[in-house]
């Protein structure tokens, strides 16, 4: 579950750099939200991978 909550937090994160980029047209946010997206997703293929885990104990 600490992962889990680790996603929201980076999302929560992203949102204003999200924002600076697709309203405000700066280009450093965009970069942030783009590391931030590759994080996430390393992240869910963790999650993934332990869920998959713990299902396959049972």
């Amino acid at each position: 579950m600490k992962k889990f909550e680790e996603v929201k937090a980076l999302l929560e994160g992203l949102e204003a750099d999200a924002g600076k980029f697709y309203n405000g047209g700066n280009n450093a946010a965009g970069t942030r939200v783009r590391k931030g997206m590759q994080d996430l997703k390393n992240l869910a293929q963790a999650i993934r991978l332990e869920v998959q885990e713990a299902k396959n104990k049972d």
